[in-house]
């Protein structure tokens, strides 16, 4: 891990953060209204932190997000890709959450005021990791 350049090790901890996002969403007690978790939909009343609406495909999708992230961060390529593919995922999520109605059906993730300024905030932070750090990992180093 030491001698991988920075975007491939920004990658890996945004990956991990979200597998363990995706653990913590089964934890009663860090997952607020745990009984109310439902597989779907704007009806799950749990949240993770008393902030955050999850329901159970929120979380499995957080999980696979992760596990996604660790395998594309193997490569600078991949790292980057994740970086600026999963920024742009976020972005689409946080329009998308702020043009539905959050009492709606369309509301399926489920989504709240919080998760869209927090998906707006992953967008606008991994593409800024990808740009910068990618940036870094594509000029040549002098060898010594």
């Amino acid at each position: 891990m030491r001698n991988r350049p920075i975007v491939q090790l920004a990658a890996t901890a945004v990956a991990a953060t979200f597998l363990l996002v995706a653990i913590l969403g089964f934890v009663p007690g860090i997952t607020t209204g745990y009984s109310d978790l439902s597989l779907a939909g704007r009806e799950s009343q749990a949240e993770l932190i008393g902030l955050f609406k999850i329901s159970v495909l929120h979380n499995i999708v957080h999980g696979l997000f992760g596990v996604i992230g660790l395998v594309l961060a193997r490569s600078v390529v991949g790292a980057r890709n994740f970086l600026f593919g999963g920024g742009a995922v976020y972005f689409v999520l946080a329009a998308y959450g702020t043009v539905i109605d959050l009492d709606s059906a369309a509301n399926f993730v489920p989504l709240n005021v919080a998760d869209n300024f927090l998906h707006l905030f992953l967008g606008a932070s991994m593409i800024g990791l990808g740009i910068v750090l990618g940036k870094k990992a594509a000029r040549p180093t002098a060898r010594h």
